[in-house]
């Protein structure tokens, strides 16, 4: 395909068909162009917003696939809450979250008294004294020395660095006599009544095991009801930017409608030179833009077959929105053309050969034009 290097002589900006005097209000046309433009640039950034909410909501709904259909039913039904709801609702679960596990640390503190009033409790109510009985082995082997004092005072801290969970104290209590059969021989005194009290330990622990676990289970439900309310709020939000970006689309087409109309309407009659002149550049157009150009003319032509085998231009035909819409068209078509001529490569065979037999239409129907003149 040739390349195109230079820009139509009558395509110059003084040759659109407004009058020069009317510099104020070309300005004008300018100021409004440039507003839609940046509102333009603003809706895109809402438009990749949108679908990187819409990339993640997709991720999220593959990863959670393995949901019960029950469950889709009964989450298709839901109300969106709103903000304030769901904060009230967070503050509410997570007061009687609290609330609960209170109650079973307390009566996890039972069990430690029960445990910590044995006879041979004794050993393991302090840190082990490793400096006064010489035990200078005891970091090597234990890594983690824990004792029911240590426990206590975790449980009654008010600074927020207290236990926050059952499970974490179970953890502790199970330490302390793990950490003495560690370090002391399976026959002596201090292995056996860690080993009597751990057991004694786990029976009182299996009789408040289920309140946990039903406490636990609770949580993650909980937990997975608020995370499906923030997901529908969110998705609520989305689905009201969306509403908003095509009407604010539909806001920018009509203000961009009325301004192609008014400059239409404010241009003078294209001469015949100029309707020659628009043919040979639509014949310098890339395949591509050869296509838009087609749509142009069908926009304002229902009947006329743009994706046809065989098209036929009648450029005297065309009415003078078309004709201006054309030549706008192919004036900035032609110079994105040039510039980006060098970095780009030729058509296919078979878009090439489309494009040769609309522009020997484009010729043809000139001649037939100028036979008629002529006689």
């Amino acid at each position: 395909m040739e390349q195109v290097m230079a820009s139509i002589p009558d395509f110059e900006i003084a040759e659109i068909g407004i009058s020069k005097d009317n510099s104020a209000e070309a300005e004008q046309f300018k100021i409004r162009v440039d507003e839609i433009f940046q509102k333009v640039d603003e809706l895109e950034q809402k438009v990749n917003e949108v679908e990187q909410f819409n990339l993640n909501s997709s991720k999220k709904q593959q990863s959670s696939s393995k949901g019960s259909s029950m469950g889709k039913e009964r989450d298709k039904g839901r109300q969106v809450p709103s903000i304030k709801k769901q904060q009230q609702d967070a503050s509410r679960r997570e007061a009687a979250a609290a609330k609960r596990m209170q109650e079973l640390m307390r009566q996890f503190g039972t069990i430690v008294r029960q445990i910590t009033q044995h006879k041979w409790a004794w050993p393991f109510m302090q840190p082990v004294d490793v400096k006064g009985l010489g035990l200078h082995d005891y970091y090597e082997i234990i890594e983690k020395p824990m004792d029911f004092s240590t426990i206590k005072n975790q449980m009654e801290a008010k600074d927020g660095t207290g236990y926050k969970n059952v499970r974490d104290i179970c953890a502790d209590v199970r330490l302390v006599f793990n950490n003495a059969m560690k370090y002391n021989d399976e026959g002596s005194d201090v292995h056996l009544m860690a080993k009597t009290l751990l057991e004694k330990f786990e029976e009182k622990w299996q009789l408040l095991l289920p309140k946990v676990t039903e406490e636990e289970r609770r949580r993650d439900e909980e937990e997975a009801e608020a995370q499906l309310d923030m997901q529908l709020v969110r998705e609520a939000a989305h689905a009201k930017v969306v509403r908003d970006l095509c009407n604010e689309l539909y806001e920018v087409d009509t203000h961009l409608e009325h301004l192609r109309e008014t400059v239409i309407q404010k241009c003078r009659k294209m001469s015949t030179e100029e309707k020659r002149n628009l043919g040979t550049a639509i014949a310098r157009l890339s395949m591509e833009d050869l296509n838009k150009a087609l749509e142009i003319i069908a926009q304002s032509n229902p009947a006329f077959q743009a994706m046809a085998e065989e098209v036929e231009i009648d450029i005297d035909a065309q009415s003078e929105s078309t004709l201006w819409r054309l030549k706008f068209f192919v004036k900035d078509a032609l110079e994105l053309q040039s510039r980006s001529a060098m970095s780009t490569g030729g058509n296919n065979n078979y878009n090439n050969k489309r494009k040769k037999e609309i522009c020997d239409a484009i010729a043809k129907t000139a001649k037939k034009k100028s036979k008629k003149t002529s006689s």
